[in-house]
């Protein structure tokens, strides 16, 4: 176990994802902000900017992170496309969920957007290396 746990996450890929992440996550805490700023509620404005996220996520995890995990064109790759939507909806809802009790709890919407980033990370990375791109 300790050795498919370390494989996971100690790992080129691994790193490359961490770069698309970060990449993604400036896109989406950019928009997060801005939409705070326009005074939208903040569990819209979450789910708006994980949704940008999402897209920038696809591009540079497809280009970059798991090009290798690719299949050919046709009904596989709708199916990858299908499955990696999947995984961004479970951290899609992470995000909301955890943004919008933050906000029932009365907790600034930038720390709880931040404990959620962390914990949806991780679910979706595992989810997406073990699953939809295996390598």
């Amino acid at each position: 176990m300790y050795a498919r746990l370390q494989r996971l996450f100690l790992s080129e890929t691994f790193a490359r994802y961490l770069g698309a992440s970060i990449a993604a996550l400036a896109c989406d805490v950019a928009l997060f902000l801005l939409l705070l700023r326009a005074e939208i509620p903040p569990m819209a404005a979450s789910a708006a900017a994980y949704i940008a996220g999402i897209i920038v996520h696809w591009i540079l995890s497809t280009r970059f992170v798991f090009d290798s995990g690719m299949v050919a064109r046709g009904i596989a790759r709708t199916r990858q496309k299908g499955m990696f939507v999947v995984t961004a909806l479970i951290g899609l809802a992470i995000t909301t969920l955890i943004v919008g009790c933050g906000d029932l709890l009365g907790l600034d919407p930038r720390l709880a957007k931040l404990a959620a980033i962390a914990v949806s990370f991780q679910a979706t990375y595992v989810a997406r290396r073990t699953t939809i791109f295996r390598l």
